[in-house]
């Protein structure tokens, strides 16, 4: 008997399976037969798609293995000399060059901009810029140039900030030492340039801003060099207060 009822449980399941299909399944097989229709009608517009895909990365992938890399390898030869220039303070040298063997960061940036080494170029002809009093056109390089690196993006960020001060856009400047305080995360940086903030808050005479970030210096950074005194900076200017 039990055999019996198992094999009439196949026999019912084999004729459930057998059952006409669902609406549902009706459906799906129409899309199917409508997708291949689609296909073996614009099969060749699909085919010229897919040519034009291929072309594109393949074109991508020979423009940076054949042109971008050795452009970034002939940038970073061209930058070598103003390095040296700039790490000597010589300030001229290293952004215009010097017609022998460097053609400076301005070259650097105008022949090689579109890479990194060529973007890096830009902010050290800020920087050039910077030491030479001209500030102006040390902003244009310095907020020309961005990166993910924190410390060198804070004292890019920090220097900007130098420059507004001295065209005499205090206000301006104590953003940008802010932004530099917050970008870099340090206990050796960030000090750094919040006293800067704190000065210029001093310089525009709002103390009660000057003594919040210099409480900022103590509280935060301790172990800093510039929290060594920054009692007496939060003394002054804290007497300053109406």
């Amino acid at each position: 008997m039990p055999v019996k009822i198992n094999y009439l449980i196949y026999i019912t399941m084999a004729k459930k399976v057998k059952t006409t299909p669902t609406q549902a399944e009706a459906n799906v097989g129409e899309i199917l037969s409508k997708s291949e229709r689609f296909i073996e009608t614009y099969k060749n517009h699909v085919m010229i798609g897919l040519g034009a895909i291929i072309v594109i990365v393949l074109a991508v992938i020979g423009t940076r293995q054949y042109y971008l890399i050795p452009k970034e390898t002939e940038a970073q030869e061209a930058v070598f000399t103003s390095e040296d220039y700039l790490a000597n303070r010589q300030w001229d040298l290293a952004l215009n060059g010097d017609s022998i063997s460097s053609i400076g960061f301005l070259g650097v940036a105008e022949d090689y901009g579109f890479t990194k080494t060529g973007k890096l170029a830009k902010a050290y002809a800020g920087i050039c810029y910077y030491h030479l009093g001209q500030y102006d056109e040390a902003l244009e390089y310095l907020k020309g140039y961005s990166t993910d690196d924190k410390v060198i993006g804070a004292v890019i960020t920090g220097l900007t900030g130098d420059c507004y001060v001295n065209t005499d856009n205090v206000e301006k400047g104590v953003e940008y030492f802010k932004k530099a305080a917050a970008k870099a995360e340090s206990q050796y940086i960030s000090p750094i340039y919040l006293k800067k903030a704190g000065l210029a808050y001093e310089s525009l005479s709002d103390f009660k801003n000057a003594v919040k970030v210099y409480n900022a210096i103590k509280d935060k950074y301790a172990a800093s060099q510039e929290a060594a005194d920054i009692d007496k900076y939060i003394d002054r200017a804290s007497a300053q207060i109406k």
